[in-house]
């Protein structure tokens, strides 16, 4: 069966989601808002809602004034948002972006194990680095990271993580009140790391968590990121536009898997997919046109100014210049290859990606749409898809209502959660305890 998760990011994804008439502007700092959202995923079956992030404003201002003009400035921390929905859905998994360029392995390591307590089960890490300089500047950074150390310490903070939420074992806690013993001393194992960037005695002060550990999830472009997401991810989020390149990335990360000692099946790869749903194709296109007539020029460039720089002085109606993305490049070069692609102006590529950033997009009758992801699923390009609603609510609801019903008309797509925890649902491999399972198997002194 395919995977589905909704990114509910803000007002949506399309850049101009705040100005659509039917948005709330104000949602983004609203919970009422996300309460619609997640319950509209749980009531689709959705696997997890996926709340991306960053620790600081991360859209550049360029052209000047730019942001000003955006809704993605503001929003809630998404540790203490999740916690709270976690209240008001019993079901779908609950994903947070936590960057692990600007945090201590402690510190996200006890958030999500109190998350997965507080859940029920449900709660995902969303494994990022972060690369903007406005957030290296709310942490006593003047520039970001470079590309390398970023990567290098991710992997670490990772590993120390992992660690941390081994520091119990699953009946470590016996809580005898006769015997007056709370917990079997045997059942405790601290960490001791000591590595190129972390120190970490441990032991982790929340019990282990009824996941065993909370999922993983990265978005892993570069081949750093792939080779990270190969060794420890339960989920990727992809991005793709075609088939043939979704088809390569599947086969590429899952062929990596193998000298970590993990078979292909225990890592679920889901695509980004931006799905406008009608009762006929022009009603569909007549949606989307709704907010593609609201993008404002210089909110356009501001979408292509995190890869290429400002292009205020290009010419609009012009070809994209050829430049090297340095900011982000994974998705810079997937930008620039759209363009040389489709032929597109700098005002043609970035209508191109108002509402999907890079991703694939798909407007059409529900048919339409779940032949474009039956076509990837049964050829091996993914195991499940990541929405990205052009705006929320009302996106998704579309999709959970139209769309979820054609899927699971053709047996793709369950009619009823599997299990009680996102792990279970996902189909994830279980959580096995291997420092504990190493410790057993070392002879005694």
């Amino acid at each position: 069966m395919m995977k589905l998760g909704v990114s509910m990011i803000g007002m949506g994804y399309h850049i101009a989601a705040w100005r659509h008439p039917d948005a709330d502007p104000a949602g983004n700092m609203r919970l009422d808002h996300f309460v619609r959202v997640t319950r509209a995923a749980e009531r689709g079956l959705f696997d997890m809602a996926f709340l991306a992030d960053g620790v600081g404003i991360r859209s550049y201002d360029e052209p000047p004034g730019a942001l000003s003009r955006t809704s993605k400035n503001v929003g809630f921390e998404p540790l203490t948002l999740l916690s709270a929905l976690a209240m008001v859905t019993r079901n779908v998994g609950l994903v947070a972006t936590a960057s692990t360029t600007y945090n201590e392995p402690y510190h996200i390591a006890r958030k999500f194990a109190s998350l997965d307590h507080i859940s029920g089960g449900r709660a995902g890490w969303n494994v990022v680095t972060s690369v903007t300089q406005m957030e290296a500047q709310n942490f006593n950074r003047d520039t970001a990271l470079s590309y390398e150390d970023r990567y290098e310490r991710a992997a670490e903070f990772v590993d120390v993580v992992r660690g941390l939420w081994e520091s119990w074992e699953d009946d470590a806690f016996v809580r005898d009140k006769e015997a007056g013993l709370n917990y079997r001393p045997d059942g405790l194992h601290v960490l001791n790391h000591r590595g190129k960037h972390f120190q970490v005695r441990g032991p982790l002060n929340v019990e282990r968590t009824p996941q065993g550990a909370p999922v993983i999830v990265q978005a892993g472009a570069s081949d750093q990121g792939r080779e990270m997401a190969a060794a420890t991810a339960d989920v990727i989020y992809a991005a793709a536009q075609t088939l043939d390149q979704a088809r390569a990335y599947h086969a590429d990360v899952k062929g990596r898997m193998a000298r970590y000692g993990r078979e292909p099946w225990e890592l679920k790869i889901m695509p980004g997919l931006m799905a406008v749903p009608g009762r006929t194709r022009q009603e569909a296109h007549d949606r989307y046109a709704v907010l593609q007539e609201r993008i404002q020029p210089i909110v356009g460039l501001a979408a292509l100014a995190p890869f290429f720089g400002d292009l205020s002085d290009h010419d609009l109606d012009g070809p994209l210049p050829d430049l090297v993305p340095e900011r982000m490049r994974s998705r810079g070069d997937m930008m620039a290859e759209i363009a040389r692609r489709k032929n597109l102006t700098v005002r043609g590529l970035y209508e191109e990606v108002a509402g999907g950033n890079g991703h694939r997009t798909v407007i059409g009758t529900p048919a339409d749409i779940a032949d474009a992801m039956e076509e990837w699923f049964v050829n091996d390009a993914a195991d499940g898809f990541n929405f990205l609603p052009p705006w929320l609510p009302g996106g998704l609801e579309d999709v959970v209502e139209t769309v979820v019903p054609e899927l699971q008309r053709r047996g793709l797509f369950r009619t009823a959660y599997e299990g009680a925890t996102l792990r279970a649902n996902l189909g994830a491999a279980p959580a096995t305890h291997r420092r504990a399972a190493l410790a057993a198997a070392l002879p005694s002194a």
